[in-house]
This record gives C-alpha cells, sequence and structure tokens, in this order.
C-alpha cells in the first residue's frame, strides 16, 4: 500500500507536537526529515537536535533525507539520533556503494536520491543495494516548489528497471505532492509520497493525509497488485 510521508519542514515547530500526533492519527507510519546544509542546497533548515526531538515526540519511521555534503561523515550521527532511513544525494557522494554499505551497516534503510537534472541511469549498478530511491521532482532546498513533471518519466525507468530486475527497493517522490497530482505519480510507480506544504499548509492537515492516501490508493494501485 501507498505510504503519505509528511515533511516537516512545512510544520509549526512551535507546535510540532500537535501537528506529529495529528497526521499519526490519520494513519501516517513515516515522517519526513529534510536537512539541508546551505552549501549542497540554498537552504539551512535543522540538523541532529531536531531529528533526536522528532525521535522523542514519535515511533514512526523517520525518513531522514540528507542534503548536505561529506553525508559519510554524519551518518552514524544521524543514525544515533533516530533516523530509521538515511537517503544521500547521489550528486553528492563520490563513492555512493561504500555510503549504501554503511547506512545499512547501521542498521539504517539506505536511500538514494536523483535531483531533477540526474538521469535515472546513473544508479544502474547499485539499484541491488538500495532499499529506497527517491526522485526529487522539484529543485532541492525550498518548499512550496511547482511539480516538475518530467520526473515521472524517471519515476516509469525505475518501475521499468526494479521489475525487470527482480529488485524491491521503494521509490519514493518528493516535491510539489498535491492532491492534482498524486493519483498520476502512484500510475508512474511511486510507492511513497512526500508532502509538505499540502499536510501541513492545509486548515486540516489529518483530512489532507487522508485524502492523498485515498488518491494513492486508487484503481491504479488495486491493477498494480
Amino acid at each position: 500500500m501507498p505510504e503519505i510521508l509528511p515533511s516537516l519542514l512545512a510544520a509549526d515547530f512551535g507546535h510540532l507536537a500537535e501537528q506529529i500526533a495529528l497526521v499519526e492519527a490519520a494513519g501516517v507510519r513515516m515522517l519526513h526529515l529534510d536537512v539541508m546544509d546551505g552549501h549542497f542546497v540554498p537552504n539551512i533548515s535543522f540538523g541532529l537536535p531536531v531529528v533526536s526531538a522528532v525521535r522523542k515526540l514519535s515511533r514512526s519511521v523517520l525518513d531522514v533525507h540528507l542534503m548536505i555534503t561529506e553525508p559519510d561523515r554524519y551518518l552514524a550521527a544521524f543514525r544515533d539520533a533516530g533516523a530509521d532511513q538515511i537517503l544521500v544525494h547521489y550528486e553528492a557522494c563520490p563513492h555512493l556503494d561504500r555510503t549504501l554499505d554503511e547506512i545499512r551497516r547501521l542498521g539504517a534503510k539506505a536511500g538514494v536520491v536523483l535531483n531533477p537534472a540526474t538521469p535515472v541511469s546513473v544508479l544502474e549498478n547499485v539499484l541491488g543495494v538500495a532499499d529506497i530511491v527517491l526522485i526529487m521532482s522539484v529543485n532541492p532546498g525550498f518548499g512550496g516548489q511547482k511539480f516538475i513533471p518530467y520526473a515521472l518519466n524517471k519515476v516509469r525507468a525505475l518501475e521499468r528497471a526494479r521489475t525487470n530486475q527482480g529488485l524491491d527497493f521503494a521509490i519514493e517522490i518528493d516535491g510539489g505532492i498535491t492532491a492534482q497530482n498524486v493519483a498520476a505519480a502512484a500510475e508512474a510507480g511511486v510507492d511513497w509520497f512526500v508532502a509538505g506544504s499540502s499536510v501541513f499548509g492545509s486548515a486540516d492537515p489529518a483530512a489532507a493525509v487522508r485524502n492523498l492516501h485515498e488518491l494513492a490508493a486508487g484503481p491504479h494501485h488495486l491493477r498494480k497488485a
């Protein structure tokens, strides 16, 4: 079944515990945390203390997206802070196989992220060692951006590779996911949907989560099953 991952970057940090409780009551089982360093991406968000604080507030799976340079230096620290899944950018990892292996050695699920302009073909040799592949459908660094439609072509290519090679990595998408495009993303092959503004920017985040999940789990999902 599809998973909706509310992105805490869009949450109200003055009421973070309440916001997390709201979406978890709506069935959320994973939370997405965007770590930005102001170097790899042109913005700074939050780091280890926030991940650690969220871990104390929630039993959900913490999907930690490292938008940082030299992520290898911080893998163990983020795992210790409570990350269950650690996702690194292909563009930031010169030794990607080693990085993914280290994440798994630490006991977390290993994910690799592709920026919009990076083709899926660069992952040909590591798809078998990745637990998650995240396709960015906006240019990383800021929330609230408009969805880039060609991201779905990359999702379709990943879905073909996964099927043809008999692999079982999850396909995740992040950026501009709304009620207007979540069904199309699911149809293309996405399993997990990161949603920030469309959840926490809503007057009723719980209702927004339930609506996104219902749309993502439409007739196309039954056909895939």
